[in-house]
């Protein structure tokens, strides 16, 4: 795949992942206003989260706004220069992150914190939203997509 197409796919990706969480996140968000029925795995609560994760930097909003442009920045350019060594599928990762920190930077500038609302039932667990499910998961799949390449260059 050429360059201008893999940068392409990382913009479309970045938009469709940004317009998946805001939705879902949204109409999550709205559905809490109802009583919602229980489940064993998982409950829907509504936290307001004014730190980062596990609360660290607590009502640092202004820290977690700079902190997450710097990385949004770095990833972004970083992925659109060097976008030719990029696998599709780590294209596909770094886009999903790009988008988890995005929509909880939006989230954290509109709202003045990070609506959160998943809350685990099996295991004491902060409670999570879809931004931290994209970057978690994201982060972990670039990790082991450069532990792999560095690998096979040996």
């Amino acid at each position: 795949m050429q360059k201008i197409n893999k940068q392409i796919y990382f913009l479309i990706s970045i938009v469709f992942f940004v317009i998946f969480d805001l939705y879902f996140s949204g109409l999550i968000i709205n559905e809490l206003r109802y009583e919602l029925p229980q489940n064993p795995i998982f409950n829907l609560i509504s936290v307001q989260n004014t730190g980062a994760a596990f609360n660290i930097f607590e009502n640092s909003r202004s820290f977690l706004i700079i902190f997450a442009i710097v990385a949004l920045l770095t990833i972004f350019i970083y992925t659109v220069r060097n976008a030719e060594k990029f696998s599709t599928l780590a294209s596909f990762w770094a886009a999903m992150l790009v988008a988890g920190i995005t929509c909880n930077l939006y989230e954290r500038i509109i709202f003045g914190h990070v609506r959160d609302f998943i809350a685990l039932n099996f295991i004491d667990f902060p409670v999570f939203n879809i931004s931290d499910i994209f970057i978690n998961i994201s982060v972990i799949a670039l990790i082991i997509i450069i532990i792999k390449n560095n690998y096979l260059k040996k």
